[in-house]
């Protein structure tokens, strides 16, 4: 098990309204996977989108804070421990940043999608690019691949992936097509302008972070 102790309360505290156009506009019930201190589950009870939340969260110091906001929040290492829910099955399932922190994602997402996405249910995961300018120009130029307390080179991270690999990551017998995006190329964002006037060459160098949806077949 990973250890979190030194990650700051900020680390799993934000929630990640980026998925508002990967969510359906009714969402049911909602499984999170490294729900943090629980504020994406918080704002889609708020919002009512989501009609009960289920957590689970490896750090015990956070799941404590999220159960202030879900329904129900298990503390636990889900690559070890099965989810000990009456109804297991969900009709939204969101990995936001964590996939990257486990040692086999490909098992993890096999799991979620055979015991606890409902037929008809999305599947929401965000993953870093390690593509990324930032990672990409310091190891060809300097050798470098220096960890961080967070970001795209942190610590904690044991799989690295690009948008070909991410995308791969949710091919599944059991699933539709993926649907892949990226935020922060809206005009006028210097990075929205940059990428129009070089015809999207540049589009993966400058992708901090892949957002991915797709729906279990019926």
């Amino acid at each position: 098990m990973q250890s979190y102790i030194d990650k700051s309360a900020d680390y799993f505290a934000h929630a990640r309204k980026e998925i508002v156009p990967l969510l359906p506009p009714q969402c049911g019930r909602v499984l999170e996977i490294g729900c943090g201190s629980g504020a994406t589950l918080g704002w889609l009870r708020r919002d009512h989108r989501a009609s009960s939340t289920v957590g689970v969260e490896i750090s015990e110091a956070a799941a404590q804070c999220a159960r202030a906001h879900a329904d129900e929040v298990h503390c636990l290492d889900f690559e070890r421990v099965e989810l000990p829910v009456a109804n297991s099955r969900f009709d939204v399932i969101l990995c936001l940043d964590v996939l990257e922190h486990m040692v086999n994602p490909w098992l993890v997402i096999d799991r979620l999608v055979s015991r606890y996405l409902a037929p008809g249910g999305t599947l929401i995961v965000s993953l870093p690019n390690v593509r990324h300018y930032s990672v990409v120009l310091p190891l060809l130029f300097q050798g470098r691949w220096d960890y961080q307390d967070a970001g795209l080179l942190d610590r904690t991270h044991l799989r690295f992936f690009t948008r070909d690999t991410a995308v791969g990551l949710l091919s599944h017998s059991l699933l539709g097509a993926v649907h892949c995006t990226a935020t922060g190329f809206d005009w006028p964002s210097r990075k929205g302008i940059f990428n129009t006037l070089t015809a999207g060459v540049f589009r993966e160098f400058l992708t901090y972070q892949y957002f991915l949806a797709v729906h279990k077949k019926d």
